[in-house]
């Protein structure tokens, strides 16, 4: 089991939180001016790092807040988690 350091609530158990996806990526803009296949390939397709990554997550059994987290997703090693506006680095390296 990982253990999490909410930069709100301090460190707890993985199975307090629900993972949110990927942190990389930006939401397409007005969503009434997107074309479908670019709404597609932004829910759909996705990239499968193996390495450092950085995602987030939701303290859905606490605080409730989402937050950045910087992960290898080979090891599973946290190496930094911060706040929505952190600079955790540049996703995958």
């Amino acid at each position: 089991m990982l253990l999490i350091e909410c930069p709100y609530c301090g460190a707890r158990a993985q199975i307090e939180f629900t993972y949110g996806g990927d942190a990389t990526l930006s939401r397409p803009g007005d969503l009434s001016a997107v074309e479908t296949k670019e709404w597609l390939d932004f829910v759909y397709l996705r990239e499968n790092p193996r390495g450092p990554h950085i995602e987030w997550w939701h303290h859905s059994a606490g605080c409730r807040r989402w937050f950045k987290v910087r992960r290898d997703t080979l090891s599973h090693e946290i190496s930094a988690t911060g706040t929505p506006d952190s600079n955790l680095g540049s996703g995958s390296v």
